[in-house]
């Protein structure tokens, strides 16, 4: 899910910069910073979207550099437990498939990619054995997060399935609602 997070800390500006605007130092700090900043507790951040305040610049003995303290907005993706995503499928291995999720690739592993025996072939595709179902590279699919973990900050780990109703390869949701559609028109016809 993506955020706007408010942010208030003290933002040291180099020597270099204290010839130009207050301001656009601090912007150029913190975008340096923050932006691709991984944290439990924020996420990943995206980018510095607003500079709120600004308070007085202090400066440490022996540092030579100014501290200010800033109050600041960032938009962040956190990925949450059970939420659903739409992404598209950017590598398939033996193991599973990965599929972008936000800034980050989710795995799925290749028992959570269909409800079916699920096989791999060398031109990279995961085929369903009894629905004939085809995964490959580049298929947009809505899957359901169902690991989040942060053991290594720097390279969070999404865990994701699609063996749920209404998950999958958009064109195998499309076929169900299609078929399910058909039923219902049969039924009432038979009325």
């Amino acid at each position: 899910m993506f955020y706007e997070s408010e942010i208030k800390c003290y933002i040291r500006v180099p020597p270099n910069l204290f010839g130009g605007d207050t301001k656009d130092a601090i912007a150029k700090t913190l975008n340096e910073q923050f932006e691709g900043f991984i944290s439990k507790d924020l996420g990943i951040v995206i980018f510095v979207s607003e500079i709120v305040d600004i308070g007085e610049g202090v400066i440490i003995p022996g540092d030579g550099a100014a501290y200010y303290e800033t109050m600041f907005k960032v938009y962040t993706f956190k990925p949450e437990v059970n939420e659903v995503i739409l992404g598209k499928i950017t590598d398939i291995a033996d193991f599973g498939a990965f599929i972008e999720v936000g800034p980050l690739d989710g795995m799925i592993h290749i028992s959570q990619t269909m409800d079916d025996f699920v096989s791999f072939s060398k031109s990279n595709v995961l085929t369903g054995r009894d629905s004939k179902r085809v995964l490959r590279v580049n298929d947009i699919c809505r899957a359901r997060i169902i690991a989040v973990s942060y053991k290594e900050v720097t390279n969070p780990k999404i865990g994701l399935t699609m063996r749920q109703s209404s998950l999958g390869n958009i064109t195998w949701i499309d076929q169900e609602n299609k078929k399910e559609k058909e039923k219902k028109v049969k039924v009432e016809k038979e009325k």
